[in-house]
This record gives structure tokens, C-alpha cells and sequence, in this order.
């Protein structure tokens, strides 16, 4: 069976204070993205965790709303694949296959690109297996480009975008924030907040 599958890490989690906390913050925030899961994602190893869906843009929208849940204290990177999976052990839940493979190398990649100056924000990466799948070209540029735009946002813009995915109005935002709408607006434009939004549909949308 062809599943979409996902595999992130918390970035620099070593550093943490407190990892009983980010323990529970990431545990939260996993159990946010378990519906429509195929095998709902949950930490396996240290701060490491997995799951499926049965669409790339499933597995997108879901890192997205992990990554935007937890941000800015928490920072998490993702590799999405797309392949077939297999089920070594039923009893266990034990998986294998190409759908895994590629999602290993996808975080892999991730991670090698944040050494590297130019590609430092780069939080989500997608690998098909064998060609089957989203092209991963046209996925990849969209992701990185998204990457960009939110590394580079301070913690107000999170949270108004975070509040523009909820779908909280600018005006209702502005009266969190203690700003003008307009202000909101400036900010939104400033800091492409609106075209993440978008292009975070649209990514969601991928089969």
C-alpha cells in the first residue's frame, strides 16, 4: 500500500532545559495531527517521531501545523515521503518499505541543507519513491520557499499567522495583539503572511 509517510526531529533538542516539557509539548502537539492519520504520528526514539497519511498533502498540512504550533520555542524538521509501505509485524505495528525510505532520506537531506548558509531555513523536505507521487521538484520549491519566509518571521507574525491558518479575522487578531488592524495588514503584507497562508492550502491540497 502507497502511503504519504512523515518523520521529523525536534532541531537542537540536546540544548533543552527542560525535555520533560518539551516532551509533553511535543506529545500535544502530535495529538493535534492524528486525525485522518493513517498511523496517527508519535514519538519513537528520544525526540524523534513518525506516522502516515494517505496523501502528500496530508503529511504536509501536518507537518505545517506542527511546525507552526510549536514555533518559535520549539523548532522541528520533517522529511515527507511517498512510497509503498509495509507491515513487517501486524502485532507490533512494525513498517517497512520504499514510503519509509524516502522519508528518511528526505529528513536526512534536511538536515545536511540547514549547514549550509543559504539554505539554513529549510525545516521540510518531500522524496518520492521510484517516481510515483507529487513531482518532487515542484513540491520541494514551494517548501523551501515557505521555509524562508517563516524562518525569517519574529514572534508577533507567528502568531498572527498562526491565527490566519485558525481562521481568525485580522481584526480579531489585531484585538489579541493590542495593534491596529491596519497594522496587522501592514505586517501581513511585510511579512508575506497571507501567501503562506495560500500557498499552506494549496500544499494541503497536493494528492
Amino acid at each position: 500500500m502507497e502511503r504519504a509517510t512523515l518523520i521529523g526531529d525536534v532541531v537542537g533538542s540536546r540544548r533543552s532545559v527542560d525535555r520533560r516539557a518539551l516532551h509533553r509539548e511535543l506529545s500535544a502537539a502530535l495529538r493535534a495531527v492524528a486525525g485522518g492519520a493513517d498511523d496517527p504520528p508519535s514519538i519513537t526514539v528520544g525526540d524523534e517521531f513518525q506516522g502516515s497519511y494517505p496523501r502528500v498533502g496530508d503529511a504536509l498540512a501536518a507537518a505545517w501545523t506542527l511546525r507552526l504550533a510549536l514555533a518559535p520555542d520549539i523548532d522541528v524538521r520533517f522529511g515527507i515521503g511517498w512510497g509503498t509501505v509495509n507491515v513487517l509485524d501486524a502485532h507490533t505495528g512494525v513498517q517497512d518499505g520504499p514510503g519509509w525510505w524516502a522519508a528518511r532520506a528526505a529528513i536526512e537531506w534536511t538536515a545536511e541543507a540547514q549547514r549550509q548558509p543559504g539554505l539554513a531555513l529549510v525545516r521540510i523536505t518531500y522524496r518520492n519513491d521510484a517516481d510515483t507521487g507529487p513531482p518532487v521538484e515542484a513540491v520541494n520549491a514551494a517548501l523551501m520557499c515557505r521555509d524562508h519566509m517563516f524562518g525569517s518571521l519574529d514572534e508577533r507574525s507567528i502568531r498572527i499567522l498562526r491565527g490566519l491558518m485558525a481562521g481568525r479575522t485580522k481584526k480579531q487578531l489585531a484585538a489579541d495583539e493590542q495593534i491596529s488592524p491596519s497594522a496587522v495588514s501592514q505586517r501581513a503584507g511585510r511579512d508575506g503572511l497571507d501567501l503562506m497562508a495560500v500557498v499552506s492550502q494549496s500544499l494541503s491540497q497536493i494528492t
